[in-house]
């Protein structure tokens, strides 16, 4: 196949070293260690599934450094962090299958106002690209997917099925959006007057940094005025909701399900789990951890890991489900208390 590669080239391109196997053994795909076959590579990342690798047909096996047992007949390359080393491999052959064929397919629609090189760019079927936009070279974007009136689709980006850019909003190179992500919707903004609520006008952008990825239905407001920025290298999972003037800093993970409420701001390298939920005009330092559900109304420090609702540091969190677990007989020794004192009354 032609994306076929030898031992000895994904060795150097791991920084791995060969302990088993011949340098020209050819590899062809890639797969987990129960269902890898006899021209795939695999990898172990977690001790669990030792049983796994003893059983493996895989041709060859990513390992951390010191493992050599595994069936005699299966190469053997040990790296730093096999999982991370596996990934380069996906990138291998995902790049190697994908089509990726420049040119405007006829049900798509470009703007004559819009700037991109149609022969560096894809644009497929259903997709539009309105007048002012400007989509950067090697960039594709999916079926029926939108980029609005002047917004800027930055450098090899992919906008995948029925995703969404709004006017005036800015990508940086490499962004992927995943299906369903819309970019620049209006922030939720309204005041009561007369006896209902009336929409305050959501004029600001979005503008997102190089190499962030957004997930599959994640929304994020462009700005009541000024911009939502969302720092380069980050990266959004699915069914995310990020608020007007938000500002998320680099190389963030945001995980499934988070709510970010309006002019919150995050440092760099914060960690969210899923279904946090985070006030607005919250500050969160860098290098925060927060754990699943927690609920932040109120200003963190960075570098700590927090849990809970309200969160707090998650030492004190767990102290505090730890007491909670032991509530039920707290309260039954209390009523045995209670019982066994009330006894000699009744005796009278």
């Amino acid at each position: 196949m032609a994306f076929a590669l030898t031992l000895s080239e994904l060795a150097r391109w791991v920084d791995g070293d060969i302990i088993r196997g011949g340098l020209d053994l050819s590899l062809t795909g890639m797969a987990a260690l129960d269902a890898a076959g006899p021209h795939d590579v695999s990898f172990l990342g977690n001790e669990k599934y030792h049983g796994q690798f003893l059983q493996t047909q895989a041709a060859a096996v990513l390992v951390a450094r010191g493992v050599n047992d595994g069936p005699l007949d299966t190469a053997l390359i040990a790296v730093e962090n096999p999982s991370l080393a596996f990934a380069i491999v996906v990138r291998h052959f995902a790049v190697a299958t994908r089509k990726f064929s420049p040119g405007i397919h006829p049900r798509a629609f470009v703007d004559p106002a819009a700037i991109l090189d149609p022969a560096k760019v894809r644009v497929q079927a259903g997709a539009v690209v309105q007048a002012g936009a400007s989509v950067g070279d090697g960039s594709d974007l999916g079926p029926n997917s939108v980029v609005a009136e002047d917004a800027v689709i930055g450098r090899d980006c992919r906008l995948m099925a029925n995703s969404s850019v709004r006017e005036r909003c800015i990508l940086g190179d490499r962004v992927i959006l995943q299906p369903g992500a819309v970019i620049g919707s209006d922030g939720y903004g309204y005041e009561f007057s007369g006896g209902c609520h009336v929409k305050i006008d959501q004029i600001g952008i979005v503008e997102i940094g190089n190499d962030v990825e957004i997930g599959a239905n994640t929304t994020i407001d462009r700005a009541r005025f000024g911009k939502t920025l969302i720092g380069e290298g980050t990266k959004i999972d699915n069914l995310v909701q990020i608020g007007h003037n938000v500002v998320v800093g680099m190389h963030c993970l945001i995980v499934s399900q988070t709510g970010i409420s309006g002019s919150a701001r995050l440092g760099d390298y914060v960690t969210v789990a899923g279904q946090v939920g985070i006030a607005g005009h919250v500050t969160i330092g860098s290098q925060a951890l927060l754990g699943a559900r927690s609920g932040v109304t109120s200003n963190l420090a960075g570098g700590i890991a927090y849990g809970g609702k309200p969160a707090q540091p998650l030492k004190a969190e767990m102290k505090l489900q730890a007491l909670f677990r032991r509530l039920p007989k707290l309260v039954a020794r209390v009523k045995a208390l209670e019982h066994a004192q009330r006894l000699p009354e009744n005796d009278e």
